[in-house]
């Protein structure tokens, strides 16, 4: 089993839904925090089916989204961009150890990563709706 950190460019998983986001996106970036804090210690099944534990959680918000409020405690940390979320992403990316994994359908983040393991953001709803874990 493979331990992984995530790395969420929360813009484009929140964009990757036409549920209204637009009309309160400090709201919709809240409800993904929540939804993403009952991911840190749980098992996964990864990119390629194989398991994964989620050992911590990073996400980052940018714009108006940097108002939501994250839960508390937990491995959930939230990195509120001072400028555009690409470049804090790049910049997380660059000070992460191995096992990361950055969530994000953007390609040209991506390009800005090599070298750096990405799913989108179709496989994270995926898992947080509720996608059994591995081996149930």
């Amino acid at each position: 089993m493979r331990d992984v950190v995530l790395l969420v460019d929360a813009a484009n998983v929140v964009g990757a839904r036409p549920d209204g986001w637009w009309r309160d996106r400090a709201g919709a970036a809240t409800r993904l925090l929540a939804r993403l804090a009952g991911l840190p210690g749980r098992v996964v099944a990864g990119s390629a089916g194989k398991p994964w534990r989620v050992e911590r959680v990073e996400v980052v918000l940018e714009g108006r989204a940097r108002d939501a409020v994250a839960p508390e405690g937990g491995g959930l940390r939230v990195h509120r961009a001072p400028r555009d979320g690409d470049a804090e992403v790049v910049e997380r990316a660059a000070g992460a150890g191995p096992g990361l994994v950055v969530v994000t359908a953007d390609r040209g983040l991506r390009a800005r990563l090599p070298g750096v393991e990405a799913v989108g953001p179709g496989w994270l709803h995926t898992v947080l709706d509720g996608d059994p874990e591995p081996g149930q």
